[in-house]
């Protein structure tokens, strides 16, 4: 009920123990707090919230057009939805190595388990587009290291991702992954893979956990969870699958309200209210409300 059972700490070093356990873990993405909640029903170890999908939620395309302010009020609010560990995409940092410090102390006060932080360019495009440029290498740690010392709570997880493949191919990404690391990276994020012998190579290039992204019409395969954990990926996200998903059934449900002048044929697909109710924890709110402040409602029987 309202919030999350577990700190924002204990979210952390839940995280901290996950890429830790020697299994690959399966971080879907939440698009809203609700998804959050479902995401924790259905037993999964943790959630992904990615920046083009808040982009995308607020009607934008994912070119580094969001604010530091709407990132982390967002992510915030579908944090504290999940006693499961949220990692956020803090895309470049939103501005130089100063705004990267504050970036990361307000993701901090958000509640968020950790972030991950890139090397392109800044305004940034999405990962998986061609026409991608990347900072120099110097760039890039600075913007690590800000973000390592920026951080208050040692267990605040900093992931460095690597957009380089793209650019400059895989040897360039083996050794980006590895200055990164050198500069305080907990973590690592090789963007647009394309096969699993180069998971493998960057896996055998740094020895942090590093992650996969399992993003629908990308440059990635969608590799089986199995497959990832073969060549020692520590993380899966589904960053945009939740989002595709249900966008997907909006537009089918409104084709069918023009097409029929009613919402009828689609009703048995869609969620119930006694399920809705369930998954927003209606019973709870209830009881708590009416052992605490019950009242006669003026002009009814007794």
């Amino acid at each position: 009920m309202l919030y999350a059972t577990r700190t924002p700490q204990a979210k952390r070093r839940a995280l901290r123990e996950l890429l830790a356990s020697g299994r690959t873990v399966q971080f879907p993405g939440a698009f809203n707090p609700l998804s959050a909640r479902l995401i924790e029903e259905k037993g999964f170890d943790g959630v992904y919230i990615s920046g083009a999908v808040l982009a995308n939620d607020l009607g934008l395309p994912d070119i580094g057009l969001t604010t530091l302010t709407e990132v982390a009020t967002r992510a915030g609010q579908i944090a504290r939805m999940t006693d499961l560990p949220a990692l956020v995409d803090a895309d470049t940092g939103f501005g130089e190595p100063m705004n990267m410090a504050r970036t990361v102390q307000e993701l901090e006060n958000a509640g968020l388990a950790g972030c991950h932080i890139e090397d392109q360019v800044n305004p940034k495009r999405c990962g998986h587009l061609d026409g991608k440029a990347v900072v120099d290498a110097e760039t890039a740690t600075r913007r690590i290291q800000a973000a390592a010392q920026a951080r208050r709570d040692p267990d605040f997880l900093i992931m460095a991702r690597t957009d380089i493949r793209a650019a400059e191919g895989l040897e360039a990404a083996q050794e980006r992954a590895q200055a990164l690391v050198a500069a305080g990276a907990d973590a690592l994020f090789p963007e647009a893979m394309k096969t699993l012998e180069e998971f493998a190579a960057i896996r055998e290039a740094v020895d942090v956990p590093i992650l996969a992204n399992m993003t629908e019409f990308g440059q990635s395969e969608l590799f089986t969870l199995e497959e990832l954990s073969s060549v020692g990926v520590n993380m899966v996200i589904y960053p945009v699958t939740l989002l595709r998903s249900a966008l997907g059934a909006a537009e089918r449900v409104l084709d069918t309200i023009k097409a029929d002048g009613t919402q009828q044929a689609a009703v048995p697909d869609m969620l119930t209210r006694a399920r809705l109710y369930e998954l927003v924890d209606y019973p709870a709110y209830n009881r708590f409300d009416t052992g605490v402040f019950n009242f006669q409602v003026p002009g009814t029987p007794r």
